[in-house]
């Protein structure tokens, strides 16, 4: 710091520039700051007396390098006599052994630091450390009581649960996981123990099947042991724990029992009706021993081949058997308590069918051949073959022969080959086709079984043409033409054609004659009523000629000469001359009239059909309005009278009005 002394008048400085240092002393004004509020650690339980667990640490804002002011120590306050701290580094220790997690799991601890060394007027400053203990494998596992016990039906099926047991542990997550297990007893290989992982408790369950009547109380001894041990601790004994179980087997209703899970029988199929095959045993396996009856489910046996007798479970045929038809027949037999039928047993039954030689030996095709007309004795013309039905346990032996009716007057001779085969043999050179053109051929075909089985069986030779290579040409016989006249075949074809010909002449006439009477009125129904359609178009107002109306005013201008037109006219005849309608008569009596001309009319058609009339009479005041009629009149009409006829024909009075002032400008 520089100072400078100058004089207040002038102004000027009195002596030179001085320059002072000022040294400022601290004072321990500032308390010892931990840099968290709060410190949170962990360690094992169990651990170790001086196992480290956490440093904390202050700082002091005041100079280190003068006095203690900045000089801070470390000290408890709470945690005694569990934990130390190291007063110089601010290390926590733990202080007492064997600290268990299962007594007390959380602590607190209160650690101040103080400046000035620690003496006398220093300041302090403190923070809390929160210390929890982890747990270790130190505790085995106990079970509550020594001895479980349990009840199971007998009816319980395998893999069913009978009850659970538990082992505590007083550690946590891994250290409490158990493996249960049986490790001796009676049950030892009819229940089984499972973990519940869940849980941690011992399943037990069934692993046979079990029987009241045959035991009903098993002790077993389970042990429940931890599954991850901590070596460290091994001291403090084994990690497991046994118990023992009891369970008593209960009592059911069971249905019979078969002494066989399934039976084969066998029967020959030549057996007579109500052989007994076989017998099936079945018993309540209940101490009361209920009696017990047989059935044949049916939906195994449709055809109700089998029976049995319900009494004793002997099994019987009912129909004859054929090995051939049904080798093996599946059937299944219920046995049912008689006093609660429905504790009912099923039990399957295959019977084997076993065969006996009863079918005979037969061709193994249908044999159809041919022999040339050309052909030499003693040429094979077919090789035989057979198949029996039957089983041969040596083989089949099939012998050929010919039938005795066919042995000596056959024109072929059959060769037995020893081998199950035959050959037929011509036995004349040349055949005739016109003479005999098939040969039926009977064969005896027999077996070597017990009792042997014969049949007939024919061959059918053609005799047909054939090259000097011996291929067919032909197996037809031709016609044979005759010096006197022709062939019975080719008359009888000519008769066909004339008879042919006749009926389409005859249908033709027919026809032609149902046209001529067929009426305009083309319709596939003639007895019904019918609308005749002329399809005649007129040619408006301008054609006077081609309809008069006012003919159907004046009946007596109806043309006499006009013919029909709903039918064609086969003969031309003037019509019945009728009498007119006075000029005066109404409309009742033209149609009365007209009714009458039509019903006495001997050219009306048969069927019914639609006569229009078309009479408007002649009596009305106003006369025809009809702008067709107006052609037949020679002077113009006078329309005023239309206004005297009211509101309603005002319109047409306007209309018809109008056209008369056009007239008269």
């Amino acid at each position: 710091m520089k100072t400078l002394a100058i004089n207040r008048r002038t102004g000027r400085p009195v002596e030179p520039e001085s320059e002072f240092i000022i040294k400022i002393h601290d004072i321990n004004d500032n308390e010892p700051m931990f840099t968290k509020d709060v410190y949170n650690a962990s360690i094992p339980e169990m651990s170790d007396v001086g196992t480290f667990v956490v440093q904390v640490t202050a700082t002091d804002a005041d100079d280190p390098t003068y006095g203690n002011s900045a000089k801070v120590v470390y000290s408890i306050l709470q945690g005694q006599p569990y934990f130390s701290v190291e007063s110089e580094t601010g290390i926590i220790k733990t202080a007492l052994l064997n600290m268990d997690r299962e007594n007390r799991e959380q602590y607190q601890v209160v650690i101040q630091a103080k400046d000035m060394g620690g003496q006398m007027g220093g300041l302090s400053g403190t923070t809390t450390v929160n210390i929890t203990l982890t747990d270790v494998n130190d505790n085995p596992p106990r079970f509550p009581q020594s001895t479980y016990q349990f009840r199971a039906p007998e009816s319980t099926p395998p893999d069913s649960p009978v009850g659970r047991i538990k082992a505590n542990d007083a550690d946590v997550d891994e250290n409490a996981e158990i493996e249960y297990s049986i490790t001796e007893g009676d049950g030892y290989d009819m229940f089984g123990i499972t973990t519940d992982k869940d849980t941690q408790e011992g399943i037990i369950t069934v692993k046979k099947a079990l029987d009241f009547e045959n035991k009903n109380l098993y002790i077993l001894k389970v042990e429940a042991t931890n599954t991850h041990v901590d070596p460290r601790f091994l001291y403090l004994g084994p990690f497991k724990d046994s118990a023992t179980v009891r369970i008593q087997v209960e009592d059911v209703d069971e249905p019979p029992v078969f002494s066989r899970p399934a039976y084969i029988m066998e029967v020959k199929e030549d057996v007579p009706i109500n052989s007994v095959i076989g017998t099936v045993t079945a018993q309540d396996p209940d101490a009361a021993k209920n009696p017990v009856k047989y059935s044949v489910d049916r939906h195994t046996d449709m055809d109700r081949v089998f029976n049995i007798n319900s009494g004793n479970g002997s099994i019987f045929t009912s129909k004859p058997l054929d090995r051939e038809t049904l080798l093996w027949h599946n059937i299944t037999v219920i046995a049912a308590e008689i006093n609660n039928p429905k504790q009912s047993s099923r039990v399957p039954v295959f019977i084997k069918v076993l065969d006996v030689n009863d079918n005979a030996p037969e061709f193994a095709m249908f044999y159809e051949t041919f022999v040339c007309e050309n052909a030499k004795a003693e040429q094979l013309i077919q090789t035989l073959s057979a198949v029996d039905k039957d089983d041969s346990y040596s083989g089949h032996q099939f012998s050929f022969s010919l039938a005795p009716e066919a042995a000596s007057s056959s024109n072929f001779t059959l060769q037995d080959n020893r081998d199950n085969t035959a050959g037929i043999f011509t036995r004349k050179t040349r055949y005739n086709r016109h003479e005999m053109s098939t040969y039926f051929l009977p064969v005896v075909i027999s077996d070597n079984d017990y009792p042997i089985q014969s049949s007939t069986e024919t061959v059918t030779i053609r005799v047909c043409a054939c090259d000097h290579r011996g291929k067919m040409l032909s197996c037809n016989a031709e016609a044979l033409i005759h010096p006197t006249g022709l062939s019975t075949g080719a008359l009888i074809a000519i008769l066909l054609c004339i008879i042919i010909l006749l009926v389409t002449v005859v249908l033709f006439t027919a026809l032609r004659r149902q046209r001529k009477k067929e009426p305009l009125i083309i319709s596939k129904e003639d007895i019904r009523d019918n609308i005749v359609s002329y399809n005649d178009e007129g040619g408006g107002e301008e054609d006077t000629q081609a309809f008069d109306i006012g003919t159907l005013r004046n009946p007596e201008a109806i043309d006499d000469n006009k013919l029909r037109r709903d039918i064609v006219p086969e003969t031309l005849f003037m019509p019945r001359r009728t009498a007119t309608a006075r000029d005066n008569t109404d409309v009742r009596d033209f149609i009365n009239q007209r009714l009458k001309e039509n019903d006495t009319d001997p050219t009306a058609p048969p069927y019914d059909s639609l006569a229009t009339y078309a009479y408007e009479g002649n009596g009305s005041v106003a006369e025809s309005l009809s702008s067709l009629e107006s052609v037949t009149t020679d002077g113009d009409q006078d329309y005023d009278y239309l206004s005297d006829w009211g509101p309603r024909f005002k319109k047409l009075a306007d209309m018809y009005g109008a056209m008369d002032s056009d007239k008269d400008s």
